[in-house]
């Protein structure tokens, strides 16, 4: 929890900063100064300019959305600053109009925009792997991060659904995080009536993720995580809590809890401990919400590890920051080290953040063969 609030805390500040610099840069537009020519009014009017729009903001797509959108103003802001000081000091020239603050604008808007259509936008990742075990073909159907009611509601999340049947997998897998806090019990309920209908050879098989139980009371979004598993097993989906189970006689699947287990005063399975006893010429598949047990499971010698919750580092330029403070292993891709692939996913929606500047929304698709 420590982490969290560190971040609550930067955030704060990053606001307080951002309102402040945009106010003093925003006060070099020329418009402002045929309005108002006291330097000092000039600064208060273009600070109640720039906190207009963020409560506008605020009040259009939620405070946490209109930090981001003025995170990201402030990013280009200083970006166009510094370029535009450097041809005014190598040309040794004076602009007379603000053309800073006129591209960084522009290229704010334009990475908004593209940044919204990328997290509500659904793509189709395909992966291959190749194994000299002997295995049959098996192709995968992956997502995580759907947190129903962020960026769709569960009629959009059963399209989704069907758009994922057309790729016609043997097996869907859900790497956690189905559900968030804000996501209602109607629309839980019809999301797992949309994942009961789904037609695989194998079956659908869940793990949680660090919301699917909720941070808060129960009650506030109005069913527990025992009525969420009840659901789920309802609609003929296999819940898996450090559990495993074979497939097609090739296969195991070992479903992890999440990593979360250890603030809600449990705790799970080691990966030593879930692999000891299966067999080493079988194909093994992990299921596991967060990249962050990577060693433990190179050295249990798994196949592949499928996971979610990055987000796929959500936001440029700050993808990579989960792996440099040492949160996570990897925040997206395929990546094989030693003998065990690593497959994360950037999501099929996201969480309160409805901006996906540094990567878009997806499912995947994983096709496993005999090499």
């Amino acid at each position: 929890m420590t982490m969290w609030y560190i971040i609550l805390l930067v955030l704060i500040g990053s606001t307080l900063f951002g309102l402040a610099y945009l106010s003093i840069r925003f006060a070099k537009f020329a418009f402002i100064g045929k309005i108002i020519t006291n330097p000092t009014k000039k600064k208060f009017f273009s600070l109640m300019i720039v906190l207009s729009i963020f409560l506008l903001c605020s009040l259009a797509i939620n405070l946490m959305n209109a930090v981001i959108c003025l995170l990201h103003f402030v990013f280009f802001q200083m970006v166009c600053d510094l370029i535009f000081f450097l041809i005014s000091k190598w040309k040794k020239i004076t602009f007379k109009r603000y053309y800073a603050g006129i591209c960084a604008i522009f290229l704010s808007l334009i990475a908004l925009s593209i940044g919204w259509h990328q997290a509500h936008q659904i793509s189709s990742v395909h992966y291959t792997i190749e194994t000299p075990k002997e295995v049959s073909p098996l192709r995968i159907a992956l997502f995580a991060d759907s947190h129903i009611g962020s960026t769709f509601d569960s009629q959009t999340f059963a399209n989704h659904l069907k758009t994922i049947q057309q790729e016609k997998p043997d097996i869907l897998l859900i790497a956690g995080d189905f559900v968030d806090d804000g996501t209602s019990r109607p629309e839980m309920i019809l999301a797992c009536q949309a994942l009961g209908k789904i037609q695989t050879k194998y079956g659908t098989y869940f793990i949680y993720g660090n919301h699917d139980k909720g941070y808060h009371n129960p009650q506030k979004r109005g069913y527990s995580s025992t009525d969420l598993l009840n659901e789920l097993r309802k609609n003929n989906i296999t819940v898996l809590q450090d559990e495993i189970i074979k497939i097609d006689q090739n296969y195991y699947l070992i479903g992890r809890k999440d990593a979360s287990e250890e603030y809600r005063g449990t705790s799970r399975k080691d990966m030593k401990e879930l692999t000891q006893n299966l067999e080493e010429q079988k194909y093994k598949i992990v299921v596991d919400h967060q990249p962050n047990d990577y060693n433990a499971q190179i050295k249990s010698k798994v196949d592949l590890v499928l996971s979610g919750h990055t987000h796929g580092g959500q936001l440029f330029p700050l993808n990579k920051v989960g792996e440099w403070i040492g949160a996570n292993d990897k925040t997206y891709g395929l990546e094989k080290r030693q003998q065990t692939n690593f497959i994360v996913t950037s999501g099929i929606s996201d969480w309160a953040i409805k901006f996906k500047t540094g990567t878009q929304s997806e499912f995947v698709i994983v096709d496993i063969k005999k090499k």
